[in-house]
């Protein structure tokens, strides 16, 4: 008889469940889909209780793939997305939609702080500029705009927040998600009522949630839970981490010379600072669960791009399941391979989900004499340049930290040759942390150092996570990728204008 932990990681698109020894070793893994919904333009939402569903769904998947007897689970805890809103009432339930980090509608509000001053002062208390998903800036939004959904409101939570009150009741959080949601002070880690009084959110104040670490036991599984999930009653339930951390702890960064990278949904980027950064205001800033504060730049520019390009270019729009694509992206791999360091002269811009300033997507410089291997290489060379204008962004300024290799999970990680890539086009080595779940595996990690499997969380890190491969850069390869990404540069700044330009309204026609 073994001893496990289950971890849940509530993503984008997908909740998924794994199951780990003590170890680290992944025993076994499930996904569930989650639904988003879109109720006005540029609003993204989803229902909490839905989402609970497909966590329930994964998490008894995965216990019954494994053939592991619930009483051998020593404790289960959760990741989530950052940023983004969920409101419960004082039994845990949601009093309205969940609200994503990818949801747009203070985009109006976020250019009043802006034209007003407000938006510099708000930088300012927190450590971060301003994109539209931050939670302070979704709950001055609710306060004008819906002001009776926080009547009805006991708690202000976020992703993985929710997971876990269905799980035990919990209703805390840790400093990765108050800090990702930009509530807090960084030099205090608590909460900024300066920004609230600013904002005029003072009477929010007590609504949000209590902080704690990420590797406390806060609960147990209920009854009700239990039945859902098939775990047992009485587990341990950890507080647990928000999602890019929680890849940060798996991937064992723990020194400011090791950057975390995610090329999944969005590219993520990840430092590891001694202290708050000043020089340059990063995304999302936070105090890391092993000390220090992890500084973040994002954008929705990586793999899943190549996704949208799989699904709906190369397979005609079909609606397969995922494997049903196998051979098409075996295919794009086969090409990547040939034409490592033999790039041709097409550019793509991977901003099919949005682009720094509003960026277009697109794929430039393709003749007739083009073909698919000049296409795959574009593509995959497309989004490692994406890649490189965020890992270039957290990188600036005087405090920024020694980078000299880079942890990459996600899902590029499982093309070896898009690994090598990126350690070509990113001039330093690339290490492929072992391991598919990394978010799950986080705060496995979290909640074996809760459960006193380890003497700490920085020993349970040791212990629990490994490399699996390790990429160093070509030199040569180096040269001929890294020479167009002026180019790439340029032209993205370009494609900027573009929408701008498509708004002008037409003159009116002539008239005899």
């Amino acid at each position: 008889m073994g001893q496990y932990i289950v971890g849940i990681d509530a993503g984008g698109t997908m909740t998924k469940a794994g199951l780990f020894d003590l170890d680290g070793a992944e025993i076994a893994c499930a996904h569930s889909r989650n639904v988003m919904e879109a109720p006005h333009p540029g609003w993204t939402e989803r229902d909490p209780e839905v989402m609970w569903q497909a966590a329930t769904v994964a998490v008894r998947k995965v216990i019954e793939s494994s053939g592991v007897s619930p009483s051998d689970i020593k404790a289960v805890s959760v990741a989530g997305y950052g940023g983004g809103l969920y409101l419960m009432d004082r039994e845990g339930h949601s009093v309205r939609h969940g609200i994503m980090s990818t949801d747009a509608r203070t985009v109006d509000l976020i250019t009043e702080w802006q034209s007003n001053g407000i938006a510099g002062q708000i930088e300012a208390l927190i450590g971060q500029h301003l994109w539209p998903g931050q939670t302070f800036a979704l709950l001055a939004w609710l306060d004008r705009n819906e002001p009776g959904v926080f009547d009805r409101t006991y708690r202000v939570s976020f992703c993985k927040d929710f997971l876990r009150a269905q799980l035990c009741g919990d209703m805390s959080t840790d400093l990765t998600d108050a800090g990702s949601a930009g509530l807090l002070d960084p030099e205090t880690s608590t909460y900024s009522d300066v920004l609230l009084d600013l904002l005029g959110l003072a009477h929010l104040r007590d609504k949000l949630p209590e902080l704690g670490p990420s590797d406390e036991v806060v609960g147990r599984v209920t009854a009700k839970a239990a039945a859902l999930t098939g775990l047992e009653e009485g587990t341990p339930v950890v507080r647990g981490t928000v999602d890019m951390s929680a890849a940060a702890l798996a991937s064992h960064i723990t020194k400011p010379e090791q950057m975390s990278v995610v090329a999944g949904t969005f590219s993520i980027a990840s430092t590891l600072n001694a202290t708050p950064r000043r020089s340059y205001v990063p995304m999302l800033q936070f105090p890391y669960p092993l000390g220090g504060y992890m500084a973040v730049e994002g954008s929705p520019t990586s793999a899943s791009n190549l996704e949208w390009v799989v699904k709906i270019v190369l397979a005609h729009g079909q609606s397969l399941p995922d494997e049903g694509f196998a051979d098409i992206y075996e295919r794009l791999n086969e090409a990547l391979a040939r034409r490592l360091g033999k790039p041709g002269p097409a550019l793509f811009f991977p901003f099919l989900f949005g682009g720094a300033n509003g960026a277009q997507a697109g794929l430039l410089g393709m003749t007739a004499q083009s073909d698919f291997d000049d296409m795959a290489i574009a593509i995959f060379e497309g989004i490692v340049f994406a890649h490189k204008l965020d890992i270039d962004k957290v990188l600036s300024g005087e405090d920024s930290a020694p980078v000299e290799l880079i942890r990459l999970t996600g899902g590029a990680t499982r093309s070896p040759y898009w690994s090598e890539l990126f350690a070509d086009i990113l001039g330093v080595p690339i290490e492929v942390p072992k391991g598919t779940e990394f978010g799950a595996l986080g705060v496995a990690i979290c909640a074996a150092s809760a459960i006193g499997a380890y003497p700490s969380l920085a020993d349970a890190v040791a212990g629990m996570t490994g490399i699996a491969r390790r990429y160093d850069c070509n030199a040569d390869r180096h040269d001929v990728h890294i020479a167009k990404f002026p180019l790439f540069v340029a032209t993205t700044h370009a494609m900027a204008a573009i929408p701008a330009a498509l708004s002008v309204t037409e003159p009116e026609a002539c008239h005899a």
